[in-house]
């Protein structure tokens, strides 16, 4: 059995260290372009380096992605930019387009290439093509079982890695290549501007009947055909690791600190419980539930893992997320009793809050006094990214989190 990587996103600089400090074995950063969150903020090349930088010296990898479908436009661009990678070194690109393949393979052939879920990899005759075209590592489809994986392990050398998303938000479309964005708004899905269409409210209309909308399913008011579910699979760890997974992938880098190190940290003790113990594992699993469960999500589904999913993983009546934790902070200084923090959402003294540690603990604590970078006193902090200071009654070291319970 293989020991998987746990491989978590990150949006920006601030998350990838989060990513690193709670417990990811490798994270995937997107730069400016040429990726396919081009609404993240994704990363300069100096916070490139940087995130590189500190992530290996904490022994932690970083992929870029750069897995656009791409057009004519973009070849030089592409040409260009992995030149600049070649000078910072990621440990590896995610690639979907075979163009840009090539020329990575020409401009910086000592970057393992990985092949992106965008290039619909289904099949272990896909995986030996691209093996032979030298690439170390493919992603799954979202659309395979887990005994079409294992077929896929049975069928391919031992050095080719497989790379499958375990846990996030997923695409209504066929392996992510989505035209409804492009469709509807111009902005192109495969080039990196969905504007997540599957996530609307729609009704029907019969054409000779105009202006009268009939619903769909269930909802008077219309329904969100095309919303599904998100995926988890905390409770199914043996089954991944048994199909020989190399790398667990976590979707989301569009997503807060909090949801990175909520998610990062309950994967990781999960994947080292298992290691260290099947019993463990199981005596652990309500804590893994009730952690998955404080992350913003829209209600879990195991995907295609088990078969074709039904009607079940589909969430007809609304697009809202759950959400039972508010993201304060991180910790990024201590100095004199007080922690520095570039503030999230709001807060104010007297309130109880909690820190949120990488070694799985949370400690509940009191705002005992929030000053401004000046050090003038203030009573609440409303004003999102403030620089602020701020004592607790309970002690917080670098990197934690500060979060709130929602009433």
């Amino acid at each position: 059995m293989r020991h998987p990587e746990l491989l978590v996103p990150a949006s920006s600089l601030e998350v990838l260290k989060t990513a690193v400090i709670f417990g990811a074995d490798a994270v995937y950063i997107g730069g400016e372009a040429f990726g396919l969150r081009a609404k993240a903020k994704n990363f300069s090349m100096e916070d490139m380096k940087e995130g590189i930088a500190f992530a290996h010296e904490h022994q932690v990898k970083v992929y870029v992605t750069a897995n656009i479908l791409a057009h004519n436009a973009d070849l030089e661009g592409v040409r260009a930019y992995f030149q600049e990678l070649k000078e910072i070194g990621p440990d590896a690109l995610i690639i979907a387009d075979p163009g840009v393949f090539e020329i990575a393979k020409e401009v910086c052939p000592e970057i393992p290439r990985h092949i992106s879920t965008q290039a619909n990899n289904t099949n272990y005759g896909t995986y030996l093509f691209w093996h032979h075209q030298g690439a170390e590592r493919v992603v799954t489809a979202r659309e395979l079982s887990l005994d079409e994986i294992r077929e896929i392990r049975e069928h391919i050398p031992d050095d080719l890695e497989i790379e499958t998303f375990i846990h996030g938000a997923m695409c209504i479309s066929y392996s992510g290549r989505c035209l409804l964005s492009n469709y509807f708004t111009g902005r192109d899905a495969n080039q990196g501007a969905c504007t997540h269409p599957c996530r609307w409210k729609y009704s029907i209309m019969e054409e000779t009947r105009p202006g009268e909308y009939m619903p769909v399913y269930e909802n008077e008011r219309g329904t969100y055909i095309f919303n599904s579910k998100d995926l988890c699979m905390i409770e199914h760890i043996p089954e991944l690791m048994e199909a020989g997974i190399d790398s667990f992938k976590i979707e989301g880098r569009m997503k807060t600190a909090l949801y990175v190190a909520t998610v990062a940290r309950t994967y990781r003790k999960a994947i080292d419980d298992y290691q260290e113990s099947p019993e463990l594992y199981e005596e652990h699993m309500d804590w893994y539930k009730e952690q998955i469960a404080n992350c913003t999500y829209r209600k879990f589904t195991t995907g295609f893992f088990f078969g074709k999913p039904n009607e079940e993983a589909q969430i007809y009546n609304n697009n809202t997320y759950l959400k039972n934790y508010t993201y304060l902070g991180i910790v990024d200084e201590i100095k004199d009793g007080l922690i520095r923090l570039e503030q999230k959402n709001k807060f104010s003294v007297g309130e109880e809050i909690e820190i949120m540690k990488p070694d799985g603990s949370d400690v509940k604590t009191k705002v005992l006094a929030i000053y401004d970078s000046e050090m003038q006193s203030q009573e609440s902090a409303p004003h999102a990214r403030q620089l602020l200071w701020v004592k607790l009654d309970r002690e917080a070291s670098r990197y934690d989190l500060l979060r709130k319970k929602e009433e």
